[in-house]
């Protein structure tokens, strides 16, 4: 590789990561959405965490009900709107996400490809993959990437012309039309690891790296890993 293109990547990476300590120090001063807490039925055993995205949040959720956004289903069966998550260290997570939304083809492939859990891959409505073809099909809604500890997991969109797609949040299937993703991963030692969805899609904002994209509560968030 050219100097030019190792110098771009380092930019590139040096970027990314001022934003993410810019957004962290943002978060930590704003008011901030409760924290869901996690925790194993026994030591070392495994966690089951199903979380969902949608293309608008609705009413009941705060001062932007066009917004999209995640909501976390808590231990006890409720849907939380909330991004802050807390889990024990070294503990496999098993996640589910409900895809709600629509996608596009990605700005940067590289968000296409499964990375950080465990075999690099996850299923999508029961297949499995390890890169997903955003220039294909209905393109990538979102991602849940945890970039301190390489995770990459591509959400797929929901097809953009069905009739039963949602708009109210929380969301429900068969009722609307739905992309199940799953994948796992072991959670690191003590900490807290700030995830973000990178595919813009702040609506109306510059880039679309606006609004949902850039607060706590919507399209971004921290795992709060405890020991």
């Amino acid at each position: 590789m050219s100097f030019g293109g190792r110098l771009s990547i380092v930019l590139g990476l040096l970027i990314v990561v001022i934003g993410f300590a810019v957004w962290g120090v943002v978060g930590f001063l704003l008011p901030q959405p409760a924290t869901v807490a996690f925790t194993s039925s026994s030591p070392g055993a495994p966690i089951d965490m199903t979380v969902q995205t949608v293309g608008s949040i609705g009413n009941g959720y705060g001062d932007h009900p066009t917004w999209v956004s995640y909501l976390v289903k808590n231990p006890q069966g409720q849907w939380i709107h909330s991004t802050i998550w807390q889990v024990p260290a070294h503990t496999r997570i098993n996640l589910t996400v409900e895809q709600f939304d629509s996608g596009s083809p990605l700005r940067n492939q590289q968000w296409g490809r499964v990375q950080g859990v465990t075999g690099n891959v996850m299923t999508l409505n029961g297949k499995l993959v390890r890169v997903y073809d955003s220039n294909s099909n209905n393109g990538v809604g979102h991602t849940f990437a945890i970039p301190t500890l390489g995770i990459n997991v591509p959400l797929v969109g929901v097809d953009p012309n069905a009739n039963n797609i949602c708009s109210q949040a929380p969301c429900s299937a068969p009722s609307s039309v739905v992309n199940i993703i799953k994948a796992s991963f072991v959670t690191p030692g003590p900490g807290n690891y700030p995830w973000q969805c990178f595919v813009p899609c702040g609506l109306g904002w510059l880039y679309g790296n606006g609004g949902p994209m850039s607060t706590l509560g919507y399209m971004g968030g921290f795992l709060d890993v405890v020991s």
